[in-house]
């Protein structure tokens, strides 16, 4: 059995006293890196200390605003939306580079990292919603390919093993209107430049209804599947369709969706557990438990045996109250994944 790889989708919670608007507007502004490069980093030593194989950058920013900003901004495109390739920088894979690069000096080894740009559906339905510009959706794919390009080109001291296309609304926003071959286009042309340069291509999505699309689209090859909250999303994707395309699938084997745990914690308590991080602890040391996690690994791999090629938490992780209970989720993830691995040598 080919080693089943963690990685994870990128959001994590920030230092105390720190706000997601400070952080954000210091990326966009770039007036003071001192602050930004150390916060992001901070958060990507978490990750890797918990025992990620392939963390994504530290998405500390709103998903879509991060991209869309430029590609509204006049002085950064050539028309409307068509970005100028000098726009699309990620200021996140910049600090990562500095930080891979202690790494490297160290260990005379690239880290392995995961990059996740928002896909060009879901950049469409935040600017256009169910309205059916398509020549623009395509725009948005070619723009958001450039972000790729441009960390493929310009990072030194990491190796960016995976790509992921954020697509939460597909299969799951009724507004979403586009034809069925634009998106396989559209994901095609955002993959492009990963897939040419040798990384996976993951898409994100939250519901798999769709997910036969993204396995039309050329360039992807890793479909993302939320399978931890949601077991029977499992039963919506054939493995025999997955043979068909040679593509594999990333499997949620922790759940992160932290507010419908902590109402159960709630009911059980009878109150508010929110600001009781005693109980709170109780998500990391009864309810997803490394055992846990890999009881569900072990059962999808009974589904989809080695086309199975990434697994890790459902969704990320920035709406946790703490960062030590973000890490210790992540840390029960790898110790159940790492076991598995053991166990099908």
């Amino acid at each position: 059995m080919t080693e089943i790889l963690f990685d994870d989708i990128g959001s994590f919670p920030l230092p105390p006293n720190i706000s997601k608007t400070e952080l954000s507007e210091a990326a966009f502004d770039r007036s003071d890196d001192a602050f930004l490069f150390p916060v992001l980093n901070q958060i990507f030593e978490f990750k890797r200390d918990a025992g990620v194989k392939i963390p994504n950058y530290s998405q500390a920013r709103d998903m879509t605003e991060q991209f869309l900003r430029p590609m509204k901004d006049e002085k950064c495109c050539n028309g409307p939306f068509d970005l100028k390739i000098e726009c699309a920088g990620t200021v996140e894979m910049e600090a990562l580079d500095l930080y891979c690069q202690k790494i490297r000096e160290e260990t005379g080894e690239k880290p392995l990292v995961r990059m996740c740009v928002t896909g060009p559906t879901e950049l469409y339905l935040k600017e256009f919603g169910g309205a059916s510009y398509t020549d623009i959706y395509q725009i948005f794919a070619k723009d958001v390919n450039l972000f790729v390009k441009n960390a493929m080109n310009d990072v030194q001291n990491c190796k960016i093993a995976t790509v992921s296309i954020d697509e939460p609304s597909i299969g799951i926003n009724p507004d979403l209107a586009l034809p069925g071959d634009e998106i396989i286009t559209a994901l095609t042309t955002a993959g492009k430049e990963a897939a040419k340069n040798g990384a996976d291509v993951e898409i994100h999505i939250h519901s798999p209804l769709y997910y036969e699309l993204a396995c039309q689209a050329e360039t992807i090859n890793v479909i993302g599947m939320e399978s931890a909250a949601t077991p029977s999303y499992a039963d919506m994707i054939d493995r025999n369709v997955l043979n068909d395309y040679d593509t594999f699938v990333r499997a949620g084997i922790t759940r992160t969706d932290i507010f419908s745990m902590v109402g159960t914690l709630n009911e059980k308590y009878g109150g508010n557990v929110w600001d009781k991080p005693e109980i709170m602890q109780e998500i990391v040391t009864v309810m997803e438990t490394p055992t846990v996690a890999e009881k569900r690994l072990e059962k999808l791999y009974g589904v989809f045996g080695d086309r199975i090629k990434y697994a890790g938490p459902d969704c990320g992780l920035g709406s946790w109250p703490s960062q030590e209970l973000a890490a210790a989720l992540l840390k029960n993830t790898g110790i159940a994944i790492d076991s598995f691995n053991q166990k099908h040598k």
